[in-house]
């Protein structure tokens, strides 16, 4: 980044404290709506490789020492798991085991190592949920949230430049015992089964070093059809969910809309790492259920079935709201119109990751999560949806702001340890 670019922006703090407590509206992911005559019609065949994000959704083997965490740029996987952490230890040194014990038990879970074998009067090494279910890969991504940084651990001076609780946003009634946390680790795996078991596995590791602040469960069955730049996945809204995200299989894409960088102004430890934004979204899926597909198409400003903008053909194509800037084709307070105006070209300053779950008929939702190099990215897309129409189907509830921390490069190197040794 230039001197001048950095001299041009407005204080990042300072908007993320207002952006984060003054109201914004609610990003769904890029959705989709369709005309009722694309429903009869087929997706094209698939027409390129696909990238690691539009893959279908199992999970392969993956290293834990990497620049970057695993579990980013691919996914989400068939099965999802969120889980909040509050550190109970009282001092550095005691965060400073949680950290490496947590690091070397995800180490051995991702690796597929068998954990030590326990004598026959201890308690046993592993909860044997797997047994006789082969070879289960998973992936996790570990990340810390802002309360991390208060007095306890003496992190302060350490904290993300844009690393701030998530406030109240347009549209929130946040339940407190599903927001925040000191860590939030994702996990993803081909089953619930293995989530629940790298869950179990890594917490017991840390002998009492966390507590359990919340979790969510979900899944992301894939889109068989999803061919090169398509999205994988559909909302429980039916609609097409990450549409638009910037091509993960890009290095260059990724440090412009991912990572930090070294000239971000953030922390030397933080450099490699990414900003998290989760929530947890209601979804009034009875409410939706109701309305025209005229209707649910106009709200989003996708078709349904094929997940192409109202004045394109296919997914990939590009809305033209140059062509349309009285709303007559898609209207001017579409959630893809606010969340993207496109009025410098795309903007690729998130990459969506989110996941859909279930616990009954009445509570249907959206696990958003995105990663981006600037949370600053994301407030602003939620500054511009307030007011927006899908607000009457939709209530976020929970979630919080995090920071996910950067990979392993080392053999005995554990996560977070630039944070926790600086």
């Amino acid at each position: 980044m230039s001197r001048d670019e950095r001299q041009s922006r407005p204080s990042r703090r300072a908007f993320l404290t207002g952006a984060a407590v003054g109201g914004a509206g609610l990003a769904v992911g890029a959705a989709g709506a369709t005309a009722l005559a694309s429903t009869v019609q087929q997706d094209p065949a698939p027409q390129g490789p696909l990238s690691p994000a539009q893959g279908n959704g199992r999970v392969a083997q993956a290293t834990f020492r990497a620049a970057h965490q695993p579990g980013i740029l691919t996914g989400p996987a068939s099965a999802c798991l969120l889980a909040a952490f509050r550190c109970l230890g009282p001092d550095r040194r005691t965060l400073t085991g949680t950290l490496r014990a947590l690091s070397a038990e995800l180490d051995t879970l991702m690796a597929g190592r068998a954990p030590a074998p326990a004598a026959a009067d201890q308690p046993p090494s592993d909860s044997a949920l797997l047994l006789g279910q082969g070879r289960q890969h998973v992936l996790a991504t570990l990340s810390v949230g802002a309360s991390l940084f208060d007095p306890r651990y003496g992190l302060a001076a350490a904290k993300p430049a844009e690393l701030v609780p998530m406030g109240v946003l347009a549209n929130d009634v946040l339940d407190p015992a599903r927001t925040h946390g000191d860590l939030l680790l994702l996990l993803q795996g081909d089953h619930p089964d293995v989530c629940v078991h790298a869950l179990r596995r890594a917490v017991r590791a840390t002998r009492g070093g966390l507590a359990l602040a919340w979790s969510q469960a979900g899944f992301a069955r894939p889109d068989a059809n999803a061919r090169a730049g398509a999205t994988g996945m559909r909302n429980l809204l039916g609609f097409k969910d990450g549409t638009g995200n910037p091509d993960s299989g890009d290095p260059a894409v990724m440090d412009k809309a991912v990572w930090v960088g070294a000239g971000d102004g953030e922390p030397a430890w933080a450099v490699g790492g990414s900003y998290v934004a989760v929530r947890l979204i209601r979804l009034f899926v009875e409410k939706w259920d109701g309305i025209s597909l005229t209707r649910q198409e106009r709200v989003i400003g996708r078709r349904k079935i094929s997940g192409a903008p109202l004045d394109g053909v296919k997914e990939t194509d590009i809305p033209r709201y140059r062509d349309d800037p009285d709303g007559r084709l898609t209207p001017l307070d579409a959630h893809i119109r606010l969340a993207n105006p496109r009025t410098a070209g795309p903007e690729k300053g998130m990459l969506r990751r989110g996941f859909n779950y279930a616990h009954g008929l009445d509570d249907q939702g959206l696990a958003f999560v995105s990663y981006q190099r600037r949370l600053a990215n994301f407030l602003q897309s939620q500054a511009r949806l307030k007011g927006e129409p899908m607000e009457r189907f939709t209530r976020p509830e929970g979630g919080g702001f995090y920071f996910a921390l950067p990979g392993l490069t080392g053999d005995d190197d554990y996560l977070g340890q630039r944070l926790v040794e600086s």
